[in-house]
């Protein structure tokens, strides 16, 4: 897939920083975004398991963009864990 297929950025303000380039202001961003604190994050996972909402791209997406919905936040952190990786090894 060519860079030319995506919309355009509508918010490029990480980019640029980690550039190196000026920017107006510095980046916002949270680590573990998603979380207990987010009424949305709860109802995901009173429905569904963490490794399931990990292991479906769909629900990995919601809960990734919650906060961002929620916050004038300049990036997403991928809702994931280091915890799916033995999984994925099968141990």
């Amino acid at each position: 897939m060519s860079s030319n297929n995506f919309p355009p950025l509508k918010n490029d303000l990480i980019l640029r920083a980690c550039r190196g380039e000026t920017v107006e202001r510095v980046p916002i961003w949270i680590m573990r975004q998603a979380g207990r604190y987010l009424p949305e994050y709860k109802a995901v996972s009173a429905q569904h398991s963490f490794f399931e909402v990990c292991r479906t791209p769909k629900l990995a997406c919601e809960v990734t963009l919650q906060p961002v919905r929620k916050f004038d936040l300049d990036a997403a952190i991928i809702f994931s864990d280091i915890l799916v990786i033995p999984q994925a090894l099968g141990t």
